[in-house]
């Protein structure tokens, strides 16, 4: 991919899209029919749209660079503030139809202590996955003079690594204090199971992106003009 403004704008508005999205779909959830100590494991519908914004970080911090990649996750958690802001102000508008309003109450009303969790664990992954990727990224360049053969290491140890980060958040907040589990033994092996077994789902589709990753950075324009590919590069 050359190194554009018009590239770069249109990565953003996929990650921005697929934020926005990914808070929409979420009330929906996914049966795996997988059981984990005794508990079958459900995904979040944003589980792919939120797998999304993690590539769309890491092809730009390839390309763009970190402070670009840090730029995006900044825009996208004001543009997730104001997707929520606006779907609570239209859920306490008056309804002409009180059963399209109980619709949309299940659909899109929004918990307030969903809302923090999925902030929280927005914010503090995707900062994660910015400054892990390149702290990797650099390393190996320093060791090789280049990132022939090594951006599966930054690509799926930033975003494998943020996904922790993300579930234990999120689940800890909306379930573990939303719901007081964290605060009842009993409910601890279910907050245990859907912990890791999202994250084991979520650790799957961090690798399945790999190809895409390569697929996305593997052209870049560099300032003498000349097409590059994966050729010796500095730190950035």
């Amino acid at each position: 991919m050359n190194k554009t403004e018009y590239k770069l704008s249109l990565l953003r508005m996929v990650f921005a899209v697929s934020l926005v999205i990914s808070n929409v779909v979420t009330a929906k959830l996914i049966y795996t029919g997988i059981s984990l100590f005794g508990v079958i494991i459900t995904l979040p519908g944003a589980a792919l749209c939120y797998a999304i914004t993690f590539l769309m970080t890491d092809v730009i911090g390839e390309i763009w660079g970190k402070e670009e990649a840090d730029k995006t996750v900044i825009q996208g958690f004001i543009c997730q503030a104001l997707a929520t802001a606006l779907i609570i102000f239209t859920q306490f508008l008056p309804a002409a139809d009180a059963g399209a309003q109980e619709a949309y109450n299940r659909i899109l009303g929004q918990n307030y202590i969903f809302v923090c969790g999925s902030l929280v664990a927005y914010f503090a992954s995707q900062t994660w996955d910015v400054w892990f990727f390149h702290k990797i990224r650099n390393a190996y360049i320093r060791k090789h003079g280049s990132t022939d053969g090594g951006r599966w290491m930054w690509n799926n140890g930033s975003t494998m690594t943020s996904q922790v980060i993300d579930t234990v958040l999120f689940i800890g907040i909306s379930f573990g204090i939303g719901f007081g589990w964290a605060f009842n033994p009993n409910m601890w092996s279910t907050l245990a199971a859907m912990m890791v077994g999202q994250y084991c789902l979520k650790f799957i589709l961090a690798a399945l992106d790999t190809p895409f990753f390569y697929i996305m950075t593997n052209k870049r324009e560099p300032k003498n003009g000349k097409t590059e590919k994966g050729n010796r590069c500095r730190p950035v």
